[in-house]
């Protein structure tokens, strides 16, 4: 049995992992149907390739027809989109595989074209000043409509509502995407939270609706089975400018988060360079893990080597790959054998069809390919 701490085994709330290898949340835009229906041939062999990772985590998956802001991905909001997300989880279960569904709600990163002409929804009315592909091709955003207290109770309920759905297709989990500059993002930060209500100004006010859609979800599903994934120093992405307020939101929303007996709290290291940029955190994992108490999950910009060493050193339980998963459905193996990857090819990150998605070579393990 190999030494890396990679490749032990870890108990998640009670889900027991084969190891601390995680498949982090990839958008591939493969799905090729208007009812945002996954198949078995593609999505389902896509991850099941990947179930030697200790923990999969799809692609973010709609929550409801106002939360799309991108093409050709799926949804967990209708009947038939639960069905066809059933034999996705199968085909991973049937080869030992640990799968959860990450929510999404787009917030403002939208366009009229996707919402029959309405406005995207977003905690103020500020545009992020993006372009977007729609189905009408690339378009820049529009100013979006600020939500009402009626539209944020109907979201909260949307959650909630997804995370049911997931788990009775099957899901061992969810993981709530509160990060990246999508809607619960747009809320934390004052740069796109203008509000002055009881979503807006404080911190307390800016984060409540992450701890609402927590609260709703446990009334039907265990918060056990609930990961939440947060990007604490993003900046210039989506519209999002890290400021004073930042920071000291995102601890405290970190701090609360001790009290939730949460699956994991998943992390992200800066995504692009914030050493210049006023009050940033460079090192994500150093600052939050001596404050979250729980199981802490960390990503962005590891190899095999950094992975093992954040383990080591005990600054994360568990460290989530994204781009080595895309090429390298057998990740954990090469890890293991020390078998060199197969690099990613960018041109298929998000085309239609199997090229570039269950096309890669599989050499750490004796199967068929």
């Amino acid at each position: 049995m190999s030494k890396q701490p990679l490749l032990k085994p870890f108990d998640l709330n009670g889900i027991s992992l084969k190891n601390r290898v995680v498949m982090a949340p990839l958008t591939r835009n493969r799905v090729d149907n208007t009812e945002m229906l996954v198949s078995k041939d593609l999505h389902g062999k896509y991850y099941q390739q990947r179930y030697s990772a200790g923990l999969i985590i799809t692609e973010g998956v709609a929550i409801s027809p106002k939360s799309v802001g991108y093409s050709h991905i799926p949804g967990i909001f209708t009947k038939e989109q639960t069905e066809a997300w059933k034999e996705v989880t199968k085909m991973v279960h049937d080869k030992g595989g640990k799968i959860f569904m990450q929510l999404w709600h787009v917030g403002r990163n939208s366009h009229p074209d996707f919402h029959d002409g309405e406005l995207p929804w977003a905690p103020s009315a500020i545009n992020p000043n993006i372009v977007m592909r729609t189905p009408n091709g690339k378009q820049p955003t529009v100013t979006p409509k600020e939500m009402t207290l009626a539209d944020i109770k109907q979201t909260i309920e949307e959650y909630k509502t997804a995370a049911v759905n997931a788990m009775a297709a099957g899901f061992d989990g969810v993981e709530i995407h509160a990060s990246n500059g999508y809607l619960l993002h747009q809320f934390f930060v004052t740069s796109s939270n203008h509000r002055n209500d009881m979503y807006g100004g404080n911190e307390e006010n800016r984060s409540r609706i992450l701890f609402d859609i927590l609260k709703e979800i446990k009334k039907e599903v265990p918060l056990q089975k609930v990961g939440v994934r947060l990007n604490p120093s993003l900046h210039g992405i989506f519209g999002i400018d890290l400021n004073i307020d930042t920071i000291p939101t995102f601890d405290y929303i970190i701090k609360k988060l001790n009290a939730y007996d949460l699956a994991y709290l998943h992390l992200s290291e800066p995504f692009n360079d914030v050493s210049e940029v006023p009050y940033a955190i460079t090192q994500i994992a150093e600052r939050y893990r001596p404050i979250y108490k729980r199981n802490l999950m960390i990503n962005a910009h590891f190899d095999q080597k950094k992975g093992n060493e954040v383990l080591q050193n005990k600054l994360a339980d568990l460290v989530a790959y994204g781009k080595a998963f895309i090429s390298n459905p057998d990740l954990v193996e090469r890890f293991e054998k020390n078998i060199p990857l197969t690099h990613w090819d960018t041109n298929t990150f998000y085309t239609l069809g199997k090229k570039g998605y269950t096309d890669y070579p599989i050499l750490g393990r004796k199967e068929a390919k």
